[in-house]
């Protein structure tokens, strides 16, 4: 009953107007609240922005909004006070949206590192203008995502990135055997907005809409105190982001359809397969003149490349050179991997094993939901056998002197003979013999039914689907 109460109250902020307002001004003879601010009101056909603030649009709005979290804008704002905010104002947001008028701050400068070096450069807007911007992007996505080719993947409802790269891998099962990888450098960052609004325009009718997606374009950026303003590109951060860059490269997926290439696209990342490398050379050299000429974009030739798809990684995956193709983690992807693991379980933390492995699950439980995707059990195996190593030595450090390890493998249910001989010993390896391991993983981990030393590991099918939602819990 709680949850139907707050969503009613909710939608009670999304009305037509302030429910104290329009009495006043029908017993006074006076004009309404809309008529006053002059609302711009175009043919049926064309009334997108009535659609923008519909109640349950601006509800499911509200929702996703809520559910992505994310750190406050320039006016520090959280997530949490959004519904409050709504309810006190939003009749006047509301009106402001319909006359056109709505005016929204700027983004906030955040830089985050990436994986192969350098940084990304964000832009958070406040959470009132994501609230608003997922609104639209409901209303422009729902016309617009069912003419999208069926090439791209990013950012579409019912899409994924495990759909691209299985899409890649059909097409190298086909004999395509060579692929031509195209990255984009800085493409949010480099997007023309005459070319965007342009596009934008030629669909959307509604003048109140375009203001509003111009003014999200060009509402500058606020860095040290100081607001820039934004010339090109569309601010990575907001809601509204993802869909635009796919209508800027709608227009590349219709030209590499004209050609009948065979490719798969998700965001910038663009993969077209092709069957000899002189024709991938050659549909590099067109491509990359087409983005540059008729998008203004460009092609970062130092990562880009016409390459065997064994050499490349698509989304974080490869492929095998099998004649059936078989998918695998990129060797970069599994780096990063064991980079993060390093830092959950380094030694000298000084946590209790239990908040380690509470995180550390937390994290594999996210990596495994996507590069569980892969084909290379054996891959995954070795990845179990060295976590549960690291997570050994780390036990085996906490413990640090003999005595208390000897008084800590007696309560483990270990022999005295044994303990006795393993506390001695100065590393972790040294002392994961004669059974040990196993008792050592029964106490400390999730409860799998054999020994590990004969076991599947965590990533096995059987072992997994026992584990899998409880994910060594200490």
């Amino acid at each position: 009953m709680s949850d139907k109460r707050q969503k009613n109250q909710y939608q009670l902020a999304f009305t037509e107007e302030g429910r104290s307002e329009a009495p006043k001004a029908s017993r006074e003879g006076t004009e309404s609240l809309t008529a006053k601010c002059e609302t711009e009101r175009p043919a049926g056909h064309e009334q997108w922005m009535e659609e923008v603030c519909e109640r349950e649009n601006c509800w499911q709005a509200y929702k996703r909004v809520k559910a992505n979290k994310g750190s406050p804008g320039i006016d520090g704002m959280k997530v949490g006070d959004l519904s409050g905010y709504l309810k006190q104002h939003w009749p006047g947001i509301r009106e402001q949206l319909l006359s056109g008028t709505y005016k929204p701050q700027p983004v906030r400068r955040v830089e985050i590192p990436k994986p192969d070096g350098g940084v990304r450069k964000l832009g958070i807007p406040t959470v009132l203008d994501r609230f608003i911007q997922q609104a639209v992007m409901q209303v422009l996505q729902r016309r617009w995502d069912p003419t999208f080719s069926e090439h791209s993947h990013g950012f579409r409802p019912k899409r994924s990135a495990h759909q691209a790269v299985a899409k890649a891998q059909q097409y190298i099962a086909a004999g395509h055997r060579w692929v031509v990888d195209l990255d984009l450098e800085k493409f949010f960052d480099r997007v023309n907005h005459d070319r965007l609004m342009a596009a934008i325009g030629r669909r959307v009718t509604d003048k109140r809409v375009l203001r509003l997606i111009g003014a999200f374009l060009k509402v500058g950026v606020m860095e040290n105190g100081l607001v820039s303003p934004a010339e090109e590109g569309t601010p990575q951060g907001g809601p509204l982001s993802p869909l635009l860059s796919n209508i800027v490269l709608d227009e590349l997926d219709r030209e590499l359809e004209r050609r009948k290439h065979c490719f798969v696209r998700y965001a910038d990342d663009c993969n077209i397969y092709v069957r000899s490398r002189r024709a991938g050379q050659r549909v590099m050299t067109n491509i990359t003149r087409f983005l540059t000429r008729r998008l203004q974009l460009k092609v970062n030739e130092a990562k880009s490349a016409v390459a065997r798809p064994v050499e490349r990684k698509f989304l974080g995956f490869s492929f095998s050179h099998h004649k059936e193709p078989k998918r695998r983690i990129a060797p970069k992807a599994l780096w990063r991997c064991k980079q993060k693991i390093r830092e959950l379980t380094r030694r000298t933390r000084g946590i209790r094993v239990e908040q380690m492995t509470k995180e550390l699950a937390a994290y594999l439980r996210g990596w495994k939901s996507y590069f569980g995707f892969c084909q290379t059990p054996s891959v995954l195996k070795t990845l179990d056998q060295w976590i549960r190593h690291r997570m050994r030595s780390m036990i085996w450090k906490q413990w640090k002197r003999g005595p208390q390890r000897y008084a800590q493998l007696r309560h483990l249910g270990i022999g005295r003979d044994l303990a006795a001989q393993t506390a001695g010993q100065r590393r972790c390896q040294d002392f994961c013999v004669n059974g040990f391991r196993f008792f050592l993983f029964e106490s400390f981990f999730a409860p799998v039914k054999q020994p590990v030393a004969g076991a599947v590991g965590m990533w096995g099918s059987r072992a997994f689907c026992e584990i899998s939602e409880e994910l060594w819990k200490a």
